[in-house]
């Protein structure tokens, strides 16, 4: 398919300005922020069929949306700040988000979501490409561009990196749709509150003129999205949890389902601290409890074993997978749901490519699930010590190549954003922090268990797991 990315016209740029001043201090970004000061904005956006309303009403409509969402997410109209003494801060100065309108008339609907790999033209929906989130300090802290499309529109969004996470910005969008759709009572407010372990004096030392990425933004790659459908997410959970049972006394006890209840739970802070002391002792007693791996995980273990295997790497050679996890109900006290800001830390796996490839899936699914359930209040605070003891950015990337690295989140609710005129077809992210072995996890347009894997390999790789019949059995036909 010949390339539509040149297809893509700028027609306006604008200031938008919060509806309401904000009376909210400075924000100090905190050991989960300044790590992402090297990142590119996150780009993330939707794809809708055409709205009811033509485009000069739409635009007036969504910027009027916009500037009252602002009134909520007054850090999105702000600009970054370093003191004197080094800390980096958020000014809620109400110095607008920007907002632009692109016209791509060739582009169809059917054109970005059809095809195998996501096409190029994609790219261009979204605004500040190859921008680092330090940049932040003289330029807008967030950017909408709508892109009128033949028979659809785009609002991708793209934002400072080092100001939000996946969480934060779905947050975001959600009530800017909720908004456009005259909803009066935005069901999340954000919670701004800073005072917690992620609050640190450390100061991070940026070198002059700012922090760099830390993987080469020019490498040839491939993306494409697999779709998974819920039986076959379920089909892949049991056979990896075939003939695990876990029994504590006499009754049957399901770990993971356990940490779910948790996770989602309002539970008081007496009740949380003796749950999750229950559960530390329970990982710790093999002998007793076996936790059941997720089908998150069961997925992610299939993903790692296809790239390990296609990347043709020697069998003793150490592989990693990383996964972005957050941390916002893993604290003790636990953070707000509604938090604001950056609330992850990247909890990596281990093994060797003999390991990865062995006959048993299980293992490698047991070696996710035991990194991910351990990572509980004492080892977020001993990775927060540890980045005190020495403040960096994050090194994202594939550096060794044998890493896999996994973000966003099939729970994220992408496919809540209506703004008037229907759910998204689909989510689709630009350019931004991909290279080789970056995963992204969207939950599936049918909000019904469905999982999609946007993946960002180098083109050899791709090629391989498009070969490799124990990961495309899974995979749904398109």
């Amino acid at each position: 398919m010949p390339s539509l990315e040149n297809s893509v016209t700028l027609i306006s740029r604008s200031r938008v300005f919060p509806d309401q001043k904000s009376t909210l201090a400075d924000l100090k970004l905190s050991v989960s922020d300044l790590p992402m000061l090297s990142c590119h904005y996150i780009q993330k956006g939707c794809l809708f069929t055409r709205p009811h309303l033509p485009p000069h009403a739409l635009l007036s409509h969504l910027k009027h949306s916009l500037s009252l969402t602002l009134s909520h997410f007054p850090p999105l109209a702000g600009r970054l700040s370093t003191s004197q003494d080094g800390h980096v801060f958020l000014s809620c100065n109400d110095a607008g988000a920007d907002f632009v309108f692109a016209v791509a008339e060739s582009v169809r609907v059917r054109v970005v979501i059809g095809g195998t790999d996501v096409p190029d033209v994609v790219k261009s929906f979204f605004s500040y490409d190859g921008a680092v989130s330090y940049e932040g300090h003289n330029r807008p802290i967030l950017v909408v561009q709508v892109t009128e499309l033949n028979d659809g529109v785009f609002i991708g969004c793209s934002v400072n990196h080092a100001v939000t996470d996946g969480t934060s910005l779905w947050n975001f969008i959600n009530t800017f749709a909720e908004v456009s759709r005259g909803v009066e009572n935005v069901t999340r407010q954000p919670d701004f509150t800073r005072e917690n372990v992620l609050i640190s004096p450390a100061v991070l030392k940026v070198p002059h003129g700012g922090p760099k990425v830390t993987f080469n933004e020019n490498e040839p790659l491939r993306e494409r999205i697999f779709s998974f459908s819920r039986e076959q997410i379920l089909e892949l959970k049991e056979m990896v949890n075939k003939k695990r049972s876990s029994t504590v006394g006499n009754g049957d006890i399901n770990g993971f389902e356990v940490f779910g209840k948790q996770s989602n739970d309002k539970l008081n802070g007496k009740e949380n601290g003796k749950l999750t002391e229950m559960l530390e002792s329970l990982l710790g007693r093999n002998d007793a409890v076996s936790v059941e791996i997720s089908s998150f995980q069961s997925l992610c273990a299939l993903l790692w074993r296809a790239i390990t295997r296609a990347r043709k790497l020697p069998s003793s050679q150490t592989t990693t997978f990383r996964m972005a996890v957050n941390v916002r109900h893993r604290l003790s006290p636990k953070l707000d749901p509604e938090y604001f800001g950056n609330a992850i830390q990247s909890v990596p796996t281990f093994a060797t490519a003999g390991e990865v490839l062995s006959p048993d899936l299980r293992r490698t699914a047991d070696r996710l699930n035991q990194s991910v359930a351990a990572h509980q209040d004492g080892k977020i605070r001993s990775v927060v010590a540890e980045w005190e003891a020495n403040p960096r950015c994050f090194p994202l990337g594939n550096f060794d190549g044998a890493m896999v690295t996994m973000g966003s989140s099939p729970r994220f609710p992408m496919y809540d954003n209506d703004f008037g005129w229907g759910k998204p077809v689909a989510v689709r992210s630009g350019r931004a922090n991909k290279f080789d072995g970056k995963i992204s996890a969207f939950p599936g347009r049918d909000e019904k268990g469905s999982v999609d894997l946007e993946v960002v390999l180098a083109p050899e790789t791709m090629a391989g797991i498009e070969s490799d019949g124990e990961f495309m059995r899974y995979v749904s036909k398109q």
